[in-house]
């Protein structure tokens, strides 16, 4: 609808911010993009690499100094439900939805620097490449429960007080 709308108005060029996140699919993102650009002739889709360390830090800077909503997942209920099975096997609270609490971390953006660790690069890799394994065992129960295996070293560690100190991973 984006292309349409630019080729009815007048615009010769298309982007989106689908792609900056590194929890996507760029690749899958800018092929769509081309793909609708080029339905119209004259228009074109603007590529560009948002997910480099500095376009990740720069859009937590943005988020943080306006104060955005964190969304701790896609919006979609796949990415909710592995989210959370990925949490539970972590010892990190669900996902809440809404509200002024998050299931993790803050509800808004406030640090550039924790926020952008968050999406590094390898932890990204490392959470698909887990994703992957949790999948590949698909519905047998015994299976996903040796491949969550991996995470059991990975639960919180609490100060002799009972305060959260922090995860060894994420």
């Amino acid at each position: 609808r984006a292309a349409l709308y630019a080729h009815e108005n007048g615009f010769d060029v298309i982007a989106t911010t689908n792609a900056t996140s590194r929890w996507k699919d760029a690749k899958q993102v800018d092929d769509s993009g081309q793909r609708a650009a080029s339905r119209y002739e004259g228009l074109h889709y603007w590529a560009y690499d948002w997910q480099s360390d500095e376009m990740t830090l720069r859009k937590y800077q943005i988020s943080a100094e306006n104060r955005f909503y964190k969304q701790e997942y896609c919006g979609c209920s796949y990415s909710l439900r592995d989210s959370n099975d990925w949490r539970k096997a972590n010892g990190i609270p669900k996902i809440q939805i809404g509200g002024d609490t998050a299931g993790l971390g803050e509800r808004y953006f406030s640090d550039p620097l924790t926020d952008a660790a968050e999406e590094s690069q390898d932890v990204v890799d490392e959470f698909f490449a887990q994703a992957n394994e949790i999948a590949d065992a698909g519905a047998d129960r015994a299976e996903r429960k040796k491949a969550l295996e991996m995470y059991k070293s990975r639960r919180k560690n609490e100060k002799d007080d009972g305060v959260v100190n922090g995860l060894n991973n994420w």
